[in-house]
């Protein structure tokens, strides 16, 4: 199962960036019906998404990124559209070697320039683009090394005896690779981190290959930088290194510009054996000198925000409840402004709340408000809240199903989100006040013309006492001739299926299969409680709240009960191995990425701390790992199954699919086993989807194997 709460978001694609629609105008009329067609998988080559709404000092301008589609290579550009509704243009270009684009922008904070980071030459640089015209100018940041290897005592290969003999040189500034910034509010500090970079010794002994690695002893790290900033915004001066212990995560400046807050994670795989992140408090005053937030739990994520005093910060962290981890709740800590966290403790504002808070940064509002966004049931909400807990949370209007990625300007002059729902292609949404309806931006043409979307219906059912959710898709109108049914489960398990619009959902009804994903206990959207109600339990109450879906959707709409089928990506694949040893029903069983055996997962996957919570060290719980291992009903598998997985994939190893192809070849069992080269856990299943991805044809690839591997179960002639 995946081991980082960050990548069950890829898994089932909840994701910054979305598709618009194809008529290139977010919000305007569809096509005709007559007109319209379900994608095709080569469409589902061609599409781009957008993502990252910035909106600039003056409020008059959004910048925002697309990225290219799968066919073009999925690099990301910045693009800009004013908010009184002027076409919306491309601004920023890569060259061939640039392989990602141009990512992560900001205003500068008077508005006289887009800072974005791009890779253009040997590094990835921060770049600066002028609004008054002109290219964008990369700043020049070195540093001197922090570590060198290849000057240690026995560092091989050794030194030649005329070069031994030599004086060691001065070490010179080097250029370093920008893992992320930010500027200070009043435009006068710049803070970068970015890794340690490679010495010539260090390259020199690479070269040799000399290159063996001591597992969990890296020195390197990723260290934080602050320099001064020019009233043209150039670098006044050299970087300064700022007294935090790496890896550094993710910095924020208060309101006042005087202070910062960055979080870090400790290296060598810390966080493996325990919540391993630090938040540190550090004033411009002192920057060699940080004093550690212990108020702060070592669980704090990577979203914080300041109120407009600088006395209080809020930020995400683990619920004191008994949850999955990553299941987060949002605090508001108290600091002294003499540089410390109060002894008061922080405060809990979603505390018995029926949903889950989202991984975006908490904004505060005027007179002690702030808001969040959280996922509710199968909705993306913004939700506001009381700072001081003294008010229950109020969900904010919203006229389609997902509200994500909202933002605003630090005096709040307007609001940018992205706004879609099945059905409902993308808006890049603006209004001068929060919870006011959206005014629709254009934007460029991002899909083929005229795809048709089918909106979902939210279904509910029950199974041992609890209301399950789930997304029902139906290919034609009510009282059409029985269809088959595919069953679709998302990852996690503490994932959650998301009323969006999602053309991977069209394509597979443009089969003439409905589709139904469900939401079974140990999903995220419905509190606390049932996020963690399949502790020790995989594939048991999860398992029967789907088959109960299965169930009661056979009994209300035209679905074939002779023919079912039923796929999944990580823990969805995880359930589908699952399925193999506990049903017959299923003509067909499709598994993404999966975990097989608890036991040789654990020791392979990346970390391993998701896992320890739901059923322990495996060597100390051994009947529980196994009976949550879906290698464990492979002697009574009948069912066809297919494998689908990426080689690199350090989420859910390749080893994974491995041992489940063998064990279903030598039982008997109709098996196929497709791997992809280059491909990690999440962006093979983005591939798959059709969200943009650096590798042309494997999503397609492995969407025509769903195909035919389905149609040969249902019995159905190729279309």
């Amino acid at each position: 199962m995946p081991t980082s709460l960050r990548l069950f978001l890829l898994v089932f694609v909840v994701c910054a960036t979305c598709f618009l629609p194809a008529s290139g105008q977010a919000g305007g009329t569809s096509t005709p019906a007559a007109e319209t067609h379900f994608p095709s998988s080569e469409d589902l080559r061609h599409l781009r998404s957008v993502g990252a709404p910035r909106l600039s000092p003056d409020g008059k301008l959004v910048a925002f990124t697309v990225t290219d589609t799968t066919a073009d290579g999925a690099k990301t550009h910045l693009w800009m559209v004013p908010t009184s509704g002027g076409p919306a243009r491309q601004i920023s270009f890569s060259p061939e070697a640039d392989k990602r684009g141009e990512r992560s922008a900001t205003w500068a904070p008077d508005g006289s320039a887009l800072l974005f980071l791009a890779k253009r030459g040997e590094n990835t640089q921060l770049f600066r683009l002028p609004m008054a015209g002109g290219e964008a100018s990369p700043y020049e940041l070195k540093v001197l090394p922090v570590v060198d290897d290849s000057q240690e005592k026995g560092a091989i290969p050794p030194a030649k005896a005329e070069d031994a003999a030599k004086s060691p040189e001065k070490p010179e500034p080097l250029a370093i690779d920008v893992g992320g910034y930010a500027v200070s509010p009043d435009g006068h500090w710049l803070a970068v981190w970015a890794g340690d970079p490679e010495t010539p010794g260090e390259k020199k002994a690479k070269d040799a290959k000399a290159d063996a690695v001591w597992v969990n002893h890296e020195r390197h790290g990723d260290r934080l930088y602050v320099a001064a900033l020019k009233a043209d915004g150039a670098v006044d001066g050299a970087l300064k290194a700022v007294g935090v212990e790496p890896d550094v995560r993710g910095v924020w400046w208060s309101p006042q510009s005087d202070r910062l807050v960055a979080v870090t994670e400790k290296p060598n795989d810390a966080g493996d054996l325990g919540p391993a992140a630090t938040a540190w408090l550090v004033s411009t005053a002192s920057l060699d000198k940080a004093a550690a937030l212990a108020e702060i739990p070592p669980t704090v994520g990577g979203n914080i925000a300041w109120n407009a005093e600088g006395t209080e910060v809020a930020y995400g962290a683990q619920t004191p409840e008994d949850a999955p981890p990553g299941y987060s709740e949002v605090f508001v800590q108290s600091l002294a402004v003499s540089g410390s966290a109060q002894k008061a403790g922080a405060k809990r504002l979603l505390q018995g709340f029926k949903g889950t808070l989202g991984f975006e940064e908490p904004i505060f509002l005027p007179g002690g408000k702030l808001v969040v966004q959280a996922s509710i049931g199968t909705r993306i909400s913004q939700v506001k809240l009381d700072a001081d807990a003294q008010s229950a949370p109020e969900v904010l209007p919203q006229s389609t199903p997902i509200v994500a990625s909202l933002n605003s300007n630090r005096q709040q002059t307007g609001w940018v989100w992205l706004a879609e729902g099945s059905g409902t292609p993308l808006s890049l949404c603006y209004s001068a006040t929060l919870g006011a309806a959206c005014t629709a931006l254009p934007v460029p043409a991002l899909a083929p013309q005229g795809l048709r979307s089918i909106k979902a219906q939210v279904v509910q059912w029950k199974c041992d006492g609890q209301t399950i959710e789930g997304l029902l898709y139906l290919p034609g109108a009510a009282g059409a001739k029985k269809v088959p049914l595919l069953l679709d489960i998302h990852g996690g398990p503490l994932g959650g299926w998301e009323d969006r619009y999602e053309p991977w959902a069209d394509f597979l009804l443009s089969q003439g299969w409905a589709i139904l994903r469900p939401n079974p206990r140990g999903s995220s959207g419905y509190g606390v409680s049932f996020a963690a109600a399949n502790k020790n339990d995989l594939g048991g109450g999860d398992f029967r709240d789907i088959m109960a879906g299965v169930d009661f959707v056979l009994k209300s709409y035209p679905i074939d009960g002779e023919k079912l089928a039923l796929m999944g990506y990580s823990y969805g694949g995880e359930m589908a191995g699952f399925a193999e040893g506990k049903t017959d029903r299923f003509k067909a069983i499709i598994s993404g990425a999966p975990v097989i055996d608890q036991f040789s997962e654990y020791g392979t996957e990346s970390q391993s701390w998701y896992d320890r919570w739901y059923f322990g060290k495996p060597w100390e719980h051994v009947q529980d790992a196994w009976r949550q291992s879906p290698l464990a009903g492979v002697g009574k598998a009948k069912t066809p199954f297919m494998l689908l997985q990426g080689e690199s994939d350090k989420t859910d190893p390749l080893g994974q699919s491995l041992e489940m192809y063998r064990a279903l070849r030598q039982a008997g069992v109709p098996v196929d086993l497709v791997t992809y080269p280059r491909e990690d856990h999440g962006p093979l299943a983005r591939g798959i989807f059709g969200y943009p991805s650096p590798e042309p044809w494997h999503g397609f690839d492995a969407r025509q194997r769903i195909v035919q591997f389905l149609q040969k179960a249902f019995g159905e002639e190729a279309k």
